[in-house]
């Protein structure tokens, strides 16, 4: 009888071999950065009910992070404007490598692989320009950085692979920074943000421009829809206090349509969209504010406010198969679901502002 050992060595002389994946971890349901009650940051993975089953050290504050679509890897990408994101083995928390751009460049806190893993694009700052960059990595070859192209505004954010066709959407917030000044925001007078759809070789397929009305609204976080349809949340650089949408939904060679502009209670958002997430079925769209400490969940069809949910410091968001899973910065990990709030864990963690969850 062919030992264990035997038959693992003639897979691998063979190439067939099993390969690590997500399952080896227990299928994570949730990656988040977090604050440890010592001060340090990680990265944790989570099951579908709060567990965590591992947690990966970073050096500093960490903000999104992307998870190998195959292997049990992530990219932990460091706080605007950050300049390391730790590819990390989550099976040992060991950092496989750190990413770190070329000069004159810093990440944005997001990225995202492309659908077959051997590619991972990074939002960049060319900082002396203004210039948003998208970086573009080979993953079968050590995270090597193989090229870059323009994002097609100043202040990429969050960007997603498309769902219903062959590229990115990027979120270019608008707003103009210099490390040397810290997290300061130096045009916001003359700020102008937009989504823009890209191809894989930094083609601009479409544009849309918020109206000048609203040029001050940065567009930060997104999420989409398996039709294609993009939501987007917005963070207010104007005059505080004002009456301004935070939520916007679009698809492309359309204009946007903003959600829930006239109803007073958006005021509660206090300006600030922390994460944006569609339900399972697209029915509805939620958005976190971690300064207003509300979720608020709004029918995609009718743009109406549905249903607000008061937690204290809450930001991460995903959805599940009936509502909504929101975090917060006092450690809990809660679902939403119509008008109901249950707590499904709580830890001493401080949750950071994305809970991404795994396929």
């Amino acid at each position: 009888m062919t030992s264990r050992r035997g038959f693992l060595a003639g897979l691998l002389a063979t190439g067939l071999a099993p390969q690590a994946s997500w399952a080896d971890l227990g299928c994570p349901a949730f990656l988040s950065a977090a604050k440890q009650p010592d001060g340090t940051y990680i990265f944790a993975g989570l099951s579908a009910h709060g567990e965590i089953l591992f947690r990966c050290p970073l050096p500093d504050r960490g903000h999104a992070a992307s998870a190998h679509p195959k292997r049990p890897e992530l990219v932990a990408f460091a706080r605007r404007p950050g300049r390391f994101a730790d590819v990390i083995d989550c099976r040992t928390g060991n950092q496989l490598t750190r990413l770190t751009p070329p000069s004159g460049l810093h990440f944005y806190g997001h990225g995202s692989f492309s659908r077959d893993g051997s590619h991972l694009f990074t939002t960049e700052n060319e900082y002396e320009t203004a210039r948003g960059i998208i970086g573009l990595w080979d993953t079968t070859d050590g995270y090597r950085r193989i090229g870059s192209f323009a994002s097609g505004g100043i202040g990429p954010h969050d960007m997603l692979l498309r769902d219903n066709a062959v590229g990115l959407v990027i979120a270019n917030g608008g707003i103009r920074t210099h490390p040397d000044r810290g997290r300061e925001k130096l045009n916001l007078d003359s700020m102008r943000p937009n989504l823009t759809y890209l191809g894989f070789d930094g083609t601009v397929v479409d544009q849309m421009q918020l109206p000048d009305e609203l040029h001050q609204n940065s567009i930060r976080h997104l999420s989409m829809h398996d039709n294609g349809t993009v939501g987007f949340a917005m963070q207010w650089q104007g005059e505080p206090g004002a009456d301004v949408p935070i939520v916007g939904l679009h698809s492309p060679s359309s204009p946007p349509r903003l959600l829930a502009e006239d109803d007073p209670r958006v005021r509660n958002l206090k300006g600030y969209g922390g994460s944006i997430q569609f339900s399972v079925d697209g029915s509805t769209v939620a958005v976190t504010s971690p300064r207003g400490g509300v979720v608020q969940v709004m029918d995609t069809a009718s743009g109406l406010l549905q249903h607000e949910h008061h937690l204290a410091d809450v930001c991460g968001l995903a959805a599940n198969g009936t509502g909504f899973i929101a975090s917060t910065g006092t450690g809990q990990l809660v679902a939403l679901n119509n008008d109901t709030i249950t707590v499904i864990s709580k830890s001493d963690l401080r949750w950071d502002n994305h809970l991404i969850r795994l396929p």
